[in-house]
């Protein structure tokens, strides 16, 4: 009988048990597929020469995250690499922003743009460096983050204040108006807003934005050597010589409660698995409460809230073999890991208001990865192990485009939908299409297929909008990990801080369970030592 039972074998789940081993707690981990790492993979299937992540492949926050940091993952063999340039977003007239580890780089980068852009990056960065130590505590800290929000607040206040305040809670369009005089640094602040699903005139994308940038300014945006899922290999090893064990192919149907507590789980086999102390869950919120739990165990304020519970965009995906370097016409765009695509700021508002209002982009924002740039053993010398991804709705109500896609994702409207971002992407790099060896498409069904907490397509573990944020996730109460049933704790990225692969879900859920133990321990010795004492005087 194991002290703690893990569900889900993706990164939150792996570094939850990890912690909880390193507390001396014996741990197994369930997982429904038949690898771990749920969206932290990597395949051949592209081709048998080139290594093509399967689901994310970009680590900013991994880099950032001192979860991930105090884990000593390259004791287990996990390196890491970076690409020349971090991200480059091209326009069709030949100009092109880029973002570099260099900060002289970035700045002379969208100087080009306008006189004084560059400076006014750079004070951007300063105001990073000043809040930098408070945002990473309470970024990776459970919420409300007291000790690191009093810290961050002290460092808000020398860095500007309300002011500054507005300009984090600010659209990215409006902040990049206010910022840049030109498009480049408006172009890397709304690019990489949507790297969740904020739109251009969302509150707050302005500081997700702005976060994501300065994460590529100071760390990069690096991939483990070999593929992701050496980072997930890192984890299961470090488990292992822990003595946790990994359960592939093992499927939870329920939490098991008793008693108004949660004392293990029951598989899709029938097996009952029992916790000694606690369950930790890394799936997603409408799964743990509307699938896995029993109704008659939760709150119906919960069951209620959780029907607001909003996912973030669908995702379409698309791999690729190269026979060779991606022909850029903008050559800055060739040393860059991730490649933006779009015409602009408008370009972005109007591929977002297409999704907003239930149509197929027919212009699709393509995030386009060039793998083998960034770490040369994805694929043979020469050749480039690619992917791109673009959002599309979860409830398709119509096509921008003319294919008449209807959000059925059959065979006919995946190879439509692949076309379309390949049109995109040949509109900056003339030849493109005529490199392809071979490409593989996840459309929004088979991501979920591959990993259920991908609903639909979803890769963020719902909306990172500012109404299910904080305290609002994922429904509104304290968004910490601990659930109405006690010894279950909510270890996904579902939870505050949400998306990213950078540990702090599944580490708050462990340290809470750690707390929740010792507490109920305590309170067990008071209650035994009480009646005793009643014994005593009688």
């Amino acid at each position: 009988m194991p002290d703690a039972v893990v569900i889900g074998a993706g990164p939150n789940g792996l570094v939850a048990a990890n912690l909880l081993a390193d507390a001396g707690w014996s741990v197994e981990v369930l997982e429904a597929q038949d690898e771990p790492g749920g969206a932290v993979r990597h395949d051949r299937g592209v081709d048998p020469d080139f290594t093509s992540d399967l689901f994310s492949a970009f680590y900013p926050l991994a880099a950032a995250s001192p979860v991930l940091a105090g884990l000593r993952l390259e004791r287990e063999g996990l390196s890491w690499s970076h690409a020349p340039k971090v991200l480059a977003h091209p326009l069709l007239d030949g100009r092109c922003a880029v973002l570099s580890r260099d900060l002289e780089e970035t700045a002379a980068s969208l100087e080009a743009f306008a006189p004084g852009d560059g400076a006014a990056w750079k004070e951007l960065r300063d105001v990073w460096e000043t809040l930098r130590p408070g945002i990473l505590d309470a970024l990776f800290t459970p919420f409300p983050p007291v000790r690191a929000g009093a810290r961050l607040a002290l460092r808000l206040r020398a860095a500007g204040g309300l002011r500054l305040a507005r300009t984090m809670l600010l659209p990215v369009r409006r902040m990049g108006e206010e910022e840049f005089g030109g498009e480049g640094g408006r172009l890397l602040l709304a690019g990489n807003a949507l790297h969740a699903d904020l739109a251009p005139e969302a509150a707050g994308s302005g500081g997700f934005g702005w976060l994501m940038s300065m994460l590529g300014q100071t760390y990069g945006f690096p991939v483990p050597v070999g593929g992701a899922g050496a980072l997930t290999s890192a984890l299961v090893r470090r488990l292992t010589r822990l003595g946790g064990t990994i359960r592939c192919g093992e499927r939870v149907t329920e939490v098991v409660v008793r008693n108004g507590r949660a004392v293990g789980v029951r598989t899709s086999s029938g097996e009952a698995v029992v916790a000694r102390r606690a369950v930790l869950a890394d799936v997603s919120a409408p799964s743990l409460y509307g699938s896995l739990v029993a109704e008659q165990h939760l709150p119906g304020r919960l069951l209620a809230d959780l029907k607001r519970f909003q996912w973030d965009f669908a995702t379409f995906k698309v791999d690729w073999a190269l026979n060779g370097p991606v022909p850029w016409t903008c050559p800055e765009a060739a040393e860059a890991g991730t490649v933006h695509l779009a015409e602009g700021v408008d370009a972005l508002t109007r591929f977002a208001a297409q999704i907003a209002t239930g149509h197929v982009p027919d212009e699709p924002f393509a995030l386009f990865g060039q793998m083998t740039t960034t770490d040369p053993s994805r694929s043979p010398r020469g050749t480039e192990s690619a992917w791109a991804y673009t959002h599309v709705p979860h409830h398709v109500r119509g096509d921008a485009g003319d294919d008449k896609l209807t959000g059925s994702w059959d065979a006919r409207e995946q190879e439509a939908m692949a076309d379309r971002v390949e049109t995109q992407v040949e509109r900056y790099a003339p030849g493109f299409r005529g490199l392809i060896r071979a490409r593989r498409i996840l459309a929004p069904p088979t991501l979920e297929s591959m990993n259920a907490n991908l609903h639909g397509g979803a890769i963020n573990g719902g909306t990172t909008a500012l109404h299910q944020q904080l305290v609002f996730r994922p429904t509104p109460g304290t968004g910490r990990p601990e659930t109405p049933v006690p010894g279950l704790y909510l270890a996904s990225a579902s939870a505050h801080p949400g998306g990213g692969v950078h540990g702090a879900p599944g580490a708050n859920a462990a340290r809470a369970a750690l707390h929740g133990h010792r507490t109920g321990a305590l309170a067990h010795l008071q209650s035994r030592l009480t009646h005793r004492d009643r014994k005593g005087q009688r």
